[in-house]
């Protein structure tokens, strides 16, 4: 699906409705296929099963499940988004640099926002008796 794009080749016809949609659909799919070879998004994956399985013991409510589900989606997306920050330094920068590091650091601490925002919204749901939003 993905077309190959060497430096100093011809662009990519541009597409249009339909046709936009399917090779965007395509393009989605080869970033998650790529993505599933990090360990780190494998045991984001472990951490989303072990926390939506103690949920659904505990009997939440769908909106908590839901909620939990969309947290976890924007862990994935974060996830992704670091892992093309890290690719595009490693290629420009495969020499140590401090901005390389800063901007790998920047990251790493976006998906550990994440990990923590979701570790705290399913302990809030397990510990509901004290968090009468939920």
């Amino acid at each position: 699906m993905t077309q190959d794009i060497r430096p100093g080749g011809p662009a990519p016809r541009k597409l249009n409705g339909f046709e936009h949609l399917v090779a965007a659909a395509g393009y989605s799919v080869d970033g998650l296929r790529r993505l599933l070879r990090e360990p780190a998004f494998r045991h984001e994956i472990l951490f989303a099963a072990v926390l939506l399985g103690v949920l659904a013991i505990d009997g939440a409510s769908a909106a908590a499940l839901l909620i939990q589900l969309v947290l976890l989606a924007i862990l994935g997306a974060i996830e992704a988004v670091n892992t093309a920050i890290e690719l595009i330094v490693d290629r420009v920068s495969p020499e140590f640099s401090a901005f390389a590091k800063h901007a790998k650091d920047l990251g790493s601490f976006a998906v550990f926002s994440l990990v923590v925002a979701n570790a705290a919204f399913c302990a809030a749901v397990l510990f509901k008796d004290s968090a009468s939003f939920l």
